[in-house]
């Protein structure tokens, strides 16, 4: 299977040697795979994957720290490919990915080879190049959380969905994070190989098959500051009683039912519902990195009557328990009072 990865202006370097790193270490696993990991899995000594670094001229460019990117080939030489994916890249002064003429050059190569049936995919800052390409316009997708208010704005006809870590659709993938070139790669194992192979990938790579939402990452109600709406909404969510419904935020608003849902899914690509959800869970994510109270209370706390449909409500959107959460919470604010080790 023939991957092709992007090469263009800022695009960093680390990223593309990772991501063609992750498909060689997949290649060795399954030529020599570690002891009892081999049943089910196909028994190859030729390479499943093989990868092709790609620029618009087919010569090498430097990453943002001015190292040498090594360059496979241009985009005129390229072939058919079964995947094609652009990794993040450095922003410029104005907080985004430049606009240079090897992006516009990426994009419509990305599109062009989309058309003939290839999957293509982008992590972090890359996805501004599938949007570039038209290939995000009415499509579900995602982004770096700290980049979604300039994505939406660049792309007013994409779908960007707040706090996710991967959206597919039509054959277009997106992640969100500098290193989330790595769940892209993995998904792409996965897409065409399988999931036996897309684990044995990660397992070897010691890497997470499933990621956690970019949304508890994100500083609480990030997504809410955008619009006026939408922290009167925020305001009214926190302080509701227990049983808010669409119908009663709506009221609460002075606006009719339809017209909240419309506006919600400009701003937010959610639904009322699905905005009152997102908005107790990242309550209940304040509180439970707050010691004292106990899971019940803070069900309650944040409108919920049923401790049982809090905590489902809560690991559909965290991809955690409220336990859970809470122990990797700590662990991580931990982490931070201790002081570093001086070398020797």
């Amino acid at each position: 299977m023939r991957i092709a990865i992007l090469a263009v202006d800022g695009s960093l370097l680390s990223a593309i040697a990772g991501l063609s790193d992750l498909f060689w270490i997949t290649n060795q696993g399954l030529r020599a795979p570690p002891a009892g990991v081999a049943a089910g899995l196909p028994d190859r000594a030729d390479p499943l994957f093989k990868t092709t670094i790609v620029s618009a001229d087919g010569k090498p460019l430097r990453d943002p720290q001015g190292r040498l990117i090594p360059v496979d080939g241009a985009f005129e030489d390229l072939d058919r490919y079964d995947a094609v994916l652009a990794t993040g890249m450095a922003l410029g002064p104005d907080g985004l990915p430049p606009a240079s003429k090897s992006i516009a050059q990426g994009a419509e190569w990305m599109r062009a080879l989309h058309r003939q049936g290839a999957l293509v995919g982008a992590a972090c800052a890359g996805t501004f190049v599938l949007g570039e390409a038209g290939l995000l316009d009415g499509r579900r997708c995602t982004t770096t959380w700290w980049l979604h208010h300039a994505f939406k704005r660049r792309f007013p006809k994409a779908r960007p969905v707040w706090g996710t870590a991967l959206e597919e659709q039509d054959g277009v993938v997106t992640t969100g994070g500098p290193l989330s070139w790595v769940d892209l790669g993995l998904h792409v194992i996965r897409r065409l190989a399988g999931a036996e192979i897309a684990k044995l990938a990660a397992d070897i790579s010691v890497a997470d098959s499933l990621p956690l939402p970019q949304m508890i990452y994100a500083p609480r109600g990030f997504i809410n500051n955008t619009d006026p709406l939408l922290l009167r909404a925020e305001q009214i969510v926190r302080h509701a009683s227990p049983g808010l419904t669409a119908e009663g935020l709506a009221r609460a608003l002075g606006l009719s039912g339809r017209t909240l849902h419309r506006r919600l899914k400009e701003l937010t690509d959610e639904s009322p519902k699905e905005f009152i959800t997102r908005v107790r869970i990242e309550t209940a994510c304040v509180l439970l990195e707050t010691p004292g109270a106990s899971v019940k209370q803070i069900a309650l706390a944040c409108g919920y009557g049923e401790e049982s449909v809090f905590r489902r409500a809560f690991v559909q959107l965290t991809g955690m328990t409220p336990a859970d959460y809470r122990r990797w919470s700590a662990g991580r604010t931990a982490e931070v009072g201790v002081p570093a080790q001086a070398s020797a």
